[in-house]
């Protein structure tokens, strides 16, 4: 199997917070949502795979080339499309672009030409006067022209409206069809991830809680649902957490199949959202106010 990227034991240390000996890894044509609270250490796992910051231990493989030793080899082959606008405001699209053309090797013009126009990207117009689509637009044109095998996404949709989240998104499926990329797409917006993810990676307070395919996640756990007298104690050991209210009992659970058999027709099994399992894996008191 083609690793694209392969973490193993990789801790940093601040003052207030550490990244605790987390691994994942993920395979090339396939789309990893890496998920978690704010604060939960999405942000530095980026930072030390692109080598922004230093790693206190462990291994970072990108390509199965060492993040360090091998990285301007490594970083030529992937694109990064951040939520903050990483490039400069007064100059335009076309002068952005030109700026960044150098630094890759394998910049195709005929790509970016192209994306110029699928994306409707302004060329003569300053970065500072996009609408957050467009700079969100011209950073993937700009990571997708250099023939880029892994985008890496950090919050990509934040504060984008439906319709533009929509057509990123769409962009994402065309681009997987190749199955050539890899995307690790870091986000607190799961409904994104329900719809495109192939793998799901959980972080929480620096730890990871844990990382599947997004359809074994999904098969996996379930939410169960009754009234103020369901009995869960045949199945309690099973619950992730419980939410109990005026209307009745509410919580995450592994095992369905399990949960099924002990509970038979008493309580109601529901497919879970990423969302579910984002929420009751890092509530802190086990339980949390549903929307359901």
């Amino acid at each position: 199997m083609d690793k694209i990227v392969e973490i193993t034991g990789l801790s940093k240390h601040y003052k207030g917070f550490s990244l605790k000996n987390i691994s994942f890894s993920l395979e090339r044509g396939y789309i990893m949502g890496f998920i978690g609270p704010n604060g939960a250490g999405k942000s530095t796992t980026i930072k030390l795979m692109m080598n922004l910051v230093k790693k206190d231990g462990g291994q970072i493989k990108l390509f199965g080339l060492d993040h360090e030793k091998d990285e301007i080899a490594v970083k030529e082959r992937i694109g990064f499309v951040y939520d903050e606008n990483c490039f400069y405001d007064e100059l335009t699209v076309e002068e952005m672009k030109n700026f960044i053309r150098p630094f890759y090797r394998r910049w195709d013009e005929a790509a970016f030409k192209r994306y110029v126009r699928e994306f409707g990207l302004p060329l003569n117009k300053q970065i500072k006067r996009l609408s957050k689509g467009m700079k969100m637009k011209f950073a993937l044109a700009a990571a997708l022209s250099h023939h880029a095998e892994l985008l890496i996404m950090d919050e990509p949709t934040s504060g984008l409206d439906p319709l533009v989240r929509n057509e990123l998104l769409d962009i994402l499926r065309t681009l997987m069809e190749d199955g050539n990329t890899s995307v690790f797409f870091s986000t607190h917006i799961t409904s994104d991830l329900d719809k495109i993810a192939d793998y799901i990676t959980l972080i929480h307070e620096g730890e990871i809680l844990l990382s599947t395919t997004k359809e074994e996640l999904l098969e996996e756990y379930c939410i169960v649902k009754g009234g103020k007298n369901l009995d869960l104690s045949a199945c309690r050991e099973l619950f992730i957490g419980l939410e109990e209210s005026r209307y009745g009992i509410a919580g995450l659970a592994r095992n369905k199949g399990d949960v099924i058999k002990r509970l038979g027709g008493s309580a109601v099994i529901e497919r879970p959202t990423l969302e579910d399992i984002l929420l009751f894996f890092t509530s802190r008191s086990g339980s949390h106010v549903s929307s359901h």
